[in-house]
Order: C-alpha cells, then structure tokens, then sequence
C-alpha cells in the first residue's frame, strides 16, 4: 500500500501556493481584479466593516476600476443595481466612467440612474472629488438633464424627497428646460421659487392646500411628505394604506406607535398587504430585509409577525432546488455578527453577516430537507434543525455567536467523517485566520482536495457576504466564488449542479449584463 503520508503531501505541494494575507492577517489568495470588483460591487456598501474602514474599500474599489477594462466596469454596475439591489456602489462605478470612458458611461446610465434616489447619489459621489474631479462635466450634466426633462410629474414628486443634494441643488446644477409652464411651474415649487400653484401636478396643489389646513383625507402623495405634520390616528391609518409595499415594512412600529393598529380592521388590512405575492415581487425586498422587519416588530400584533412569516415563504419559494448530497457550512465566527452593510453613522443595519448566512442556509434547507447545516467558527458547533420549520425559525436557529475563524473546518469534519458530499455551499466573510500556515496553499484548499479526492464530482461555492480582495480558495472549475446576499445567489447555487460545461461563472454573468 502506498504511503498515505507522503502522498498527502504531494497532492499540497501541487496545489497553488498563497501568496497574500486577508484582513485578519491569515494566508489567503489574491482575488482576479474582475473578480474582486464585482465582489466589491455586490457586497460592498462604502461603509466600515468588521476588518476594514469605508476609506479603504473606497480606494480599493478605484484601483480595480483602473485594473479592469471600461466595459466590464459598465456591466459590473448595471449588476450591482439591477441584480444585486445595490445603491451606492454601482453610483460611485458610474461617477469613475464619467471620467473615463463617455460611451460606457452613457450606456449604463439609464440601467443605474432609474429613481430620483440614484441620480442623487450620483451628483452627491461626483461632488465630492473621489473620482478626480468636482465639477459633473457636460456629459454628465447632459444626461442628468435628460432624465429630469423626460420624468413624469410623479417621478420628480418622489426625486424630490431627500437631501445631501436635494433635487432642487440638482436643478440648479443641470438646468432643465421646461417645456410648457406646468413643467415650469413644478420645477419652481421643488427648488421653492414662487409659482403659480394652480399649474401643479394636482396632488400637489392638494398637498399645499393641506399643509395649510391639516384636516380630512390626505393627497396621494409619497409616505415622506407627511411624517413631520400633526396628524391624528385615521390619518395615520391612511398613510398605511397608501404606503408603498417597502414603505410599508420600514415603518411598522412607526404605525403602531402612532396608533394604527389599535384598530383590528387596519391590522388586517397591513397583514393583508404584506403578503400580497405580487407586492412583494414588485418591491424587490431581500429575504434579510424580511428578517429584520420580523426581528423589528416583536410587540405588534401576531397576525402582522404571521403575515411577515408569509412573506418570508413567498420571497423565498423561488429558490431552486438542489440536488445530490448537499452541505451548507455557515460562518459563525465573531466578525459574522458585524453588520453585513458595514457601519455607517445613524445609518448602520441590524442585519448581521451571521443573519444573512443563516437565511441563506435556511432557504436551501427549505428547499432541499436531506440538506446537512454546519455552522462553525474554529471547530463545528452543531445545531439540531427541523427543515419543516420556517425559514424565519432556522433562520434565528442558525444565527448562533462563534469566537475565532477556519474556514477549513466544516472540510476537515466532512473529511474526517468521509462523508459524500455532491456540493458544498460556504458561505463566510472569508477572514479565516486561526487555520493558517506559514506558506503553501492554505488548510481550506488542502482540506478541498482531500474531499475532491473521495467524491471527484464534488462542486464548492464560496459566497462572501463582504467585500475583501482575497479568498480561501482559487477559483477553478469545481470551484465558485459568489458575492452578494441577494436572491440571485441562490439561481448561482442552483447553476453550480449543472454539468460542467454548462455553468456559467459570476464574473461571466456579470460580463454579460445588456449595456
């Protein structure tokens, strides 16, 4: 029989040695420049993280931006926006083309400029200097002014709630022109010039009318425009009724502390509401979202919890299902209970990254019973689930407090057990540290090969739920890395059971985003 020992270690001299160090100061591969900024894009919100301050990412986010090609930027923008839901990253990727390449930049525009909230980030990012200029420039300016010209009056109602720049400071900036004296007159009213009041958008002479008479029904007009008046209880109601889908799930307690729910009808009406399939398609609300509103709204009344509960199942049933032997390895370590948008002042999540990894863990459970869970930080620390729970039940199972971090660990338990494994879903902040050597390839890559070696048609997906330009692993044919936290991550999952040939690679999706 041949030396198990001496071949063991042959097959780790052959593997690709690491050469850089995460965050945490752990061995760890660099990631390809294209890679690392569609992570960056997917799960990057320029805020502090556990290991890293906005600053860095910010200037890591630049210096992949001039690695990569103008076109791969473009699309790794539209991504972030239209797949990821993000909304500062792809802003401030859209503010490095302007500066760079005007054809990338005009083609991306209109796929990441699509609400007021957008344009503003964008002239607020331009404004400040951090792609190299002050000033927006005429292409910009042009394109801005475009987008205010073709708004309707309701979209430039909603552009209108905001500030750090308002719509107004845009206005002023970009100079739309007005193409009758409606359209003049709206554009007055936003930057607060005199106007003639008879001329606007009638929810807005409505809105005027009542701020100087705060009685009887409420103009349809965003949830925004109301929250600083005096309004009493059937007021109040109304605005839950009239709030947007998200609006609605973002102001919960809002409503209750304001006496909605006092009324057994309105409660009905918000359960109602929130599990309506098609709002809920159309809000685009993230599964994590769902978990924090359920986390957020423990006092009020059980059929507004049951009705998020609802939610949960309808915003997660689309989840493929996977098959064959699948294993989850969700991080449980410290930095796993940092918010998983970063820090920000007055701004910061209650999302944790360990919620996000539970949640992830939770859906495919859901989905596939037979699935195994391992949650681990320097060691597995097993957890006994019932897969016919909901997702928001496993979800607060799995979400446990670890100490320190290997990210090799749910590997070497598979190895030790010898179990059979199809695909292994690992899903991490990647700052692994405890398990590192001194050089070679790191105890993840050397645990996955011994795995490879007992079940060779094993898949691996990493997904990294923060932004870091290194990874535990190299990418390779059985080997996917996935940024984000969105609900494409779990179509990636789904990809990774396909025969070899036919899965598609993130940084492939991403490259092939429509420009």
């Amino acid at each position: 029989m041949a030396n198990a020992t001496l071949f063991a270690s042959l097959r780790g001299a052959l593997l690709p040695k690491a050469q850089a160090r995460n965050e945490a100061g752990g061995l760890a591969y660099a990631r390809d420049p294209r890679a690392a900024l569609a992570l960056f894009a997917a799960t990057g919100c320029l805020s502090s993280t556990f290991y890293g301050d906005a600053e860095t990412q910010l200037e890591q986010v630049l210096a992949l931006c001039a690695e990569v090609d103008a076109d791969f930027v473009a699309r790794t923008a539209v991504y972030a926006h239209t797949v990821a839901h993000m909304k500062d990253m792809p802003a401030l990727l859209l503010a490095t083309l302007s500066v760079r390449d005007g054809a990338a930049f005009a083609a991306a525009f209109p796929q990441v400029i699509d609400s007021g909230r957008m344009l503003r980030t964008f002239v607020q990012i331009m404004r400040s200097g951090q792609v190299g200029r002050r000033s927006l420039g005429s292409l910009p300016k042009r394109l801005l002014r475009q987008w205010l010209e073709q708004a309707s009056p309701k979209a430039i109602i909603h552009a209108a709630i905001g500030q750090q720049p308002s719509l107004a400071d845009v206005i002023r900036m970009v100079h739309p022109k007005p193409q009758d004296a409606a359209r003049e007159a709206l554009y007055a009213w936003v930057i607060g010039r005199p106007h003639d009041e008879a001329l606007l958008p009638v929810e807005l002479q409505a809105y005027e009318a009542f701020k100087r008479d705060p009685r009887g029904a409420l103009p349809d007009l965003p949830f925004q425009y109301y929250t600083a008046l005096p309004l009493d209880a059937a007021q109040w109601a109304m605005l839950a009724r009239n709030a947007s889908w998200q609006q609605l799930r973002m102001n919960l307690n809002t409503f209750a502390r304001h006496g909605v729910f006092e009324d057994p009808a309105m409660v009905e009406v918000v359960a109602t509401k929130l599990r309506d399939p098609q709002q809920i398609a159309r809000s685009r609300v993230l599964p994590y979202q769902l978990l924090m509103a359920y986390h957020a709204a423990a006092a009020l009344p059980r059929p507004i919890l049951d009705a998020l509960q609802d939610a949960m199942e309808l915003a997660t049933a689309s989840v493929p299902a996977l098959q064959g032997n699948v294993v989850v390895a969700v991080d449980v370590s410290g930095s796993m209970q940092s918010p998983v948008t970063g820090y920000r002042k007055g701004a910061t999540s209650a999302a944790r990254c360990v919620d996000v990894a539970a949640l992830i863990a939770a859906c495919v459970l859901r989905g596939h019973p037979q699935a195994q869970v391992l949650p681990f930080d320097t060691d597995i620390r097993p957890q006994p689930l019932n897969p016919r729970d909901s997702v928001m039940t496993l979800a607060r199972q799995l979400a446990i407090n670890g100490g320190g971090t290997s990210v090799s660990a749910p590997l070497a338990y598979l190895n030790r057990k010898r179990a059979q494994v199809d695909l292994l879903v690992l899903v991490s902040d990647n700052e692994s540290w405890r398990d590192t050597r001194g050089s070679g390839a790191t105890a993840t890559l050397r645990e996955w090969a011994a795995l490879k070696a007992r079940c060779p048609q094993a898949q691996l997906v990493c997904i990294d739920l923060q932004p870091v330009a290194t990874s535990q692993t190299v990418e390779r044919e059985d080997v996917l890395h996935v940024g984000g936290f969105s609900d494409a991550v779990f179509e990636l999952l789904a990809n990774a059971s396909l025969p070899a040939g036919q899965r598609p690679r993130w940084v492939e999706r991403v490259a092939a985003m429509p420009l």
